[in-house]
């Protein structure tokens, strides 16, 4: 029962319990100038549609649209015999749960038709509609809207969830393919240079009795092939670190310096919230940037300004040079394209505004985990 139960939670969340409250209602309608057996068959289609009502929630395959149907049915006769139109909410809720599209028009029309059908039929047959005529308008109302907004609610939710999960995908391909990479470098920084090693050593190992200075050129060689392969791994493991904010804005500031435009920073690097990876597209973001303003705009003041918000990131450039027009290729020559395409690839976006001098927008959202 309590594995049932929480099939039933996560399928619906507790709208459903809510709705249940609702029930005591019927009862109201059935009561009123009716007979016994009309107060017994009330009792049963209530409980009835009850049983359909949870059971579909909790099912799957063709009892989903069996019990719709006969909720259907039951709400049509509850209609006509009592005046009670109100069961059309539980369906028009439960009808907007449905995730396939054709059963979910297919008996959204029905649920239209039965419900303007039985309203006709309530305000010529019983005198409670015209007593209740703005609840049963509202009832109306909420029966055309509710199964659509709440039909595309669930399906923007399932958007949502597969956008997150392709998003975790393409970050495991990163990884895969950096790792790719990185294995890819090792090989070829090190395998030919440790082979190579390998070769003089054993050479000089054999010619160190025979001929001494032949032996000595062959290490000094060795000495040079090392201080070589060290350097490209050293190169290698830089290029592998990337390039994080922290590090970049005191580079900006040397670059702003020697150009003698004055440079303000203000925000914190510290940026939990924001992927290596992520971090390292808008350091080169910022980079160039900052050298089209030193290129370019002739600007006597530059600031960047870093703020996190909701865990997304923002950093700002703004310089007070002569601006950038968007509309001429010089744009695009200035290296903006590069700029959108990285940031494309992070799911961030570059604005630019163009207002007593240049504002460089860099949006980034934030790692979620």
């Amino acid at each position: 029962m309590k594995n049932w139960n929480q099939k039933f939670r996560k399928n619906t969340g507790l709208s459903p319990y809510v709705w249940v409250v609702f029930y005591i209602l019927p009862f109201y309608f059935i009561v009123q100038d009716s007979s016994t057996l009309q107060i017994v068959i009330g009792i049963t289609m209530v409980v009835g549609f009850f049983i359909c009502y949870v059971l579909s929630f909790a099912s799957h395959g063709w009892i989903i649209y069996l019990g719709a149907s006969l909720q259907i049915a039951i709400a049509t006769a509850m209609t006509l015999l009592f005046g009670y139109i109100y069961f059309f909410l539980f369906l028009a809720f439960f009808i907007g749960n449905l995730r396939n599209r054709g059963a979910f028009f297919t008996l959204y029309t029905i649920l239209l038709i039965s419900t303007f059908g039985t309203s006709y039929y309530g305000f010529i047959a019983h005198s409670v509609f015209i007593t209740q005529l703005p609840f049963v308008f509202l009832s109306i109302v909420a029966v055309i809207l509710l199964p659509v907004s709440t039909y595309n609610k669930n399906k923007e939710e399932r958007l949502q969830g597969q956008l997150e999960d392709a998003n975790k995908r393409i970050s495991e391909l990163v990884k895969l393919e950096e790792r790719q990479r990185i294995s890819r470098d090792l090989h070829d920084t090190l395998g030919q240079k440790l082979s190579l090693i390998g070769l003089k050593s054993d050479l000089a190992a054999k010619l160190i009795s025979k001929n001494p200075y032949q032996a000595r050129t062959e290490i000094k060689d060795v000495q040079n092939t090392a201080r070589i392969a060290l350097k490209e791994v050293r190169e290698l493991v830089t290029e592998m670190r990337g390039t994080r904010l922290e590090d970049e804005i005191p580079r900006v500031q040397q670059i702003l310096q020697a150009a003698n435009i004055d440079f303000h920073f203000n925000g914190s690097l510290e940026l939990p919230n924001t992927s290596l990876i992520a971090e390292n597209v808008v350091s080169m973001c910022v980079k160039e940037a900052v050298t089209n303003i030193v290129k370019h705009s002739g600007a006597t003041n530059c600031s960047i300004i870093i703020e996190s918000e909701d865990r997304d990131l923002a950093v700002k450039i703004k310089d007070n040079g002569i601006g950038i027009d968007t509309s001429k290729s010089r744009a695009k020559k200035s290296g903006v394209k590069g700029m959108k395409e990285r940031l494309e690839f992070v799911n961030g976006n570059l604005e630019i505004y163009a207002e007593n001098g240049t504002t460089v927008v860099i949006n980034v959202p934030g790692d979620y985990k």
